[in-house]
């Protein structure tokens, strides 16, 4: 249930990091990002949260590839960079707001971090998009 539950954010994720491009694509998939675009930052807060952990996760793997298996935890590398990359692009206002506080030092450069994603963030949305899919489907196997 929680592979479909991350699946299914990681792919709302995705569509809102590449909606400039979906949008051009499908004349009636504006109206579903519109539906999503509210809910953005805590769709992006919930995907960075569940980045770290899977990234946490995927650390501890490390020393049991050889058991896991490559394709499996290059899987599982490939969700947490994009849970984690696109969580953080969406999330940032809220970041900004709550974690970061006051220190004006900290607020520029999660700016210059965040510039310097915003250059892939399509790109990263394409891969949400790919990555939430097939943990849906992966989870049904």
């Amino acid at each position: 249930m929680s592979a479909i539950v991350g699946g299914a954010i990681t792919c709302a994720g995705g569509i809102l990091a590449a909606s400039s491009v979906i949008a051009k694509m499908k004349a009636n998939a504006k109206d579903l990002i519109d539906k999503l675009v509210p809910y953005q930052g805590w769709i992006g807060g919930v995907m960075f949260l569940w980045g770290i952990w899977e990234t946490i996760g995927v650390v501890r793997d490390l020393p049991h590839m050889a058991e896991i298996g490559v394709l499996n935890f290059v899987f599982g590398t490939l969700v947490a960079v994009a849970d984690l990359l696109v969580g953080f692009l969406l999330a940032f206002g809220l970041i900004t707001k709550y974690a970061m506080g006051g220190n004006q030092m900290a607020i520029e450069k999660g700016q210059a971090l965040r510039g310097k994603l915003a250059t892939v963030q399509i790109p990263l949305g394409f891969l949400a998009i790919v990555m939430g899919v097939l943990y849906i489907v992966v989870s049904f196997l």
